[in-house]
C-alpha cells in the first residue's frame, strides 16, 4: 500500500512538474506577448504624438494659408476701392468738363450778344437783322450742347453700370472662393477628428487587451504559486 501511495504521489509530483513547466511556458509566452504589447503601445503612442504634431502643423499651415488668402482678398478689395475711387474721379471730371462746356457755351453766347449789342449801337438796322440771326443760332447751339452733354452723360452712366456689374461679379467670385476654403477646412478638421477617434479607439482596445493579459498573467502566477505550494506539500509527504 505504501508503494502504491508513493507511486501515486510520484505521479502527482510528475504531473505537477509537467503543469509547472507548462505554466512556465505559458508565463513566458504571456510575458513575451506583454512585452510585444508594450512595444506596440509605445509605437502607437509615438504615432499619436506624431499625428498630433502633424495636425498642429496642418492647422498652422491652414491658418497661414487662410491668412494669406484673406490678405490677398483685402489687397484685391483695396485695389477695387482704388479703381472705384478713380472711376468716381473720372465721373467728377466728366461732370466738371460738362459744366465747363456749358459755361463756355454760355460765355460764347454772352460774347456774341455783347458784340451784337456793340454792332447795334453802330447800326440799328443791322442790329435788328443780326439779332434775328443770333436768335436763330442760340437754339441750335443750346440744342447741340444739350445733345452732347446728354450723350456724354449716357456714356458715363453706361461705364458706371459696367463697373458696378464687374464689382458685383468679383464679389461673387470672392464669396465662392471663401466658401470653398471654409468647406475644405471643415473637411480637414473632420478627417483629423476621425483619425483622433480611431487612434483613441485603438488605444482603448490595446489597453483592454493589456489588462486582460495582465489578469491572465496574474492568474497564472497565482496558479504557479499554488502548484509550487502543493508540490512542496507532496514532496514533504
Amino acid at each position: 500500500i505504501c508503494q502504491q501511495v508513493c507511486k501515486h504521489l510520484q505521479e502527482e509530483v510528475a504531473e505537477k512538474e509537467r503543469k509547472e513547466e507548462d505554466l512556465k511556458r505559458r508565463t513566458g509566452r504571456s510575458e513575451s506577448e506583454l512585452e510585444t504589447l508594450k512595444t506596440l503601445l509605445s509605437q502607437t503612442e509615438e504615432e499619436v504624438v506624431m499625428l498630433k504634431q502633424e495636425r498642429e502643423l496642418m492647422v498652422v499651415s491652414h491658418q497661414t494659408r487662410t491668412e494669406q488668402l484673406q490678405e490677398a482678398l483685402r489687397q484685391k478689395m483695396r485695389s477695387e476701392e482704388t479703381w472705384r475711387e478713380k472711376l468716381e474721379m473720372d465721373l467728377a471730371k466728366g461732370e466738371a468738363r460738362q459744366k465747363e462746356a456749358i459755361l463756355k457755351v454760355k460765355e460764347e453766347a454772352r460774347v456774341e450778344l455783347d458784340l451784337e449789342r456793340q454792332k447795334q449801337q453802330e447800326l440799328i438796322t443791322k442790329y435788328q437783322r443780326d439779332h434775328e440771326e443770333l436768335q436763330k443760332k442760340i437754339p441750335g447751339l443750346i440744342s447741340s450742347a444739350t445733345k452732347s452733354l446728354r450723350m456724354e452723360t449716357e456714356i458715363l452712366e453706361k461705364k458706371l453700370q459696367d463697373a458696378q456689374m464687374k464689382l458685383a461679379e468679383k464679389d461673387g467670385d470672392k464669396e465662392k472662393e471663401i466658401q470653398s476654403l471654409k468647406r475644405l477646412i471643415s473637411e480637414l478638421e473632420f478627417q483629423l477628428t476621425m483619425e483622433k477617434n480611431n487612434n483613441e479607439s485603438f488605444l482603448d482596445k490595446l489597453r483592454k487587451e493589456m489588462k486582460h493579459k495582465s489578469d491572465e498573467l496574474e492568474k497564472l502566477t497565482q496558479e504557479r504559486t499554488q502548484l509550487i505550494h502543493s508540490l512542496s506539500q507532496v514532496q514533504e509527504e
